[in-house]
């Protein structure tokens, strides 16, 4: 179905449906007007979830480098665009093995989830426990197994091997977020297609894959996320020249925290929060169009 910009217009603008329940729910609390326990919880959470950012925000206008607000100013936006070249170049780093390990994670748990659910062979539930492993160890074992396994093989640390590794440990959340989605298909409509003539690939491109894609897109942005932020194991395996992100910050705090860390954090949140709002009305105009 062609997208209909008009359609989707109406389907952001349109009031959501709510349930029996949930309108009766939703009385019964306003009729109330009393705080409850669950709104307290609620409240103190978002504060200790978003007051930290607040704050990096805040002293990231600050004239000087104390925790004392001194005055506003640009000061070291200007310093982070102007006299902060290594750490873009770190960032720069950051993301290149973040898009790389994450296109390369999305495709293999992609395939991995659809082939674990679509066909039958041996050792199917052995992948299914062993896939868990890279979750639950400690980052330290895999980065310091993986730098073992590295040196063994004489590959020399690098931007490959900070891949490699990304990839490893990423490739299970993408693989269980495109699992969740695969679930709730219905595979027949696989078998429908089938019937009417389409082979097993354009089953997949055609069928499948659409009705997947925003479990693979959600696994996408989650192995760029666990990438970006990911400190141990790119220690461990990091090389001349590769230096990332989170380990050029570790190395500007060593000798106290500078101001600059804070203007990238401020501009770090706010690319974030735009991606995350695009992407969420990105999807929903995909779902409406389909």
């Amino acid at each position: 179905m062609p997208f209909n910009l008009m359609a989707n217009f109406r389907f952001f603008s349109k009031p959501r449906t709510l349930s029996e329940p949930s309108r009766h729910a939703r009385r019964a609390f306003q009729s109330t007007g009393a705080p409850t326990l669950s709104g307290f919880v609620l409240i103190l959470t978002l504060l200790f979830l978003f007051f930290p950012l607040l704050v990096v925000i805040f002293y990231s206008f600050n004239a000087g480098k104390s925790m004392s607000f001194t005055g506003f100013s640009l000061r070291w936006y200007h310093d982070l665009i102007f006299k902060s070249r290594p750490l873009w170049i770190a960032l720069w780093n950051s993301f290149v093995i973040a898009l790389v390990s994450a296109a390369v994670s999305t495709v293999i748990g992609t395939l991995a989830a659809v082939g674990i659910n679509w066909y039958k062979f041996y050792g199917k539930t052995f992948i299914k426990v062993i896939s868990f492993l890279p979750m639950v160890l400690p980052e330290v074992i895999i980065g310091i197994s993986t730098v073992i396994f590295f040196a063994r093989l004489r590959i020399p640390l690098g931007m490959f091997t900070i891949a490699a590794a990304h990839i490893t440990f990423c490739l299970p959340f993408v693989y269980l977020m495109v699992r969740a989605r695969i679930d709730e298909f219905d595979f027949s409509i696989v078998e429908a297609a089938r019937d009417l003539g389409a082979t097993e690939r354009q089953a997949m491109l055609k069928v499948v894959l659409p009705a997947i894609f925003p479990g693979v897109i959600s696994g996408f942005m989650m192995a760029v996320t666990m990438s970006l932020e990911d400190f141990v194991i790119t220690f461990f395996v990091k090389g001349p020249g590769s230096t990332t992100l989170p380990l050029y910050i570790y190395q500007m705090i060593r000798t106290g925290v500078s101001p600059v860390v804070n203007a990238l954090s401020c501009v770090l949140i706010a690319a974030t929060v735009l991606i995350a709002f695009s992407l969420r009305k990105f999807l929903k105009a995909f779902a409406a169009a389909k």
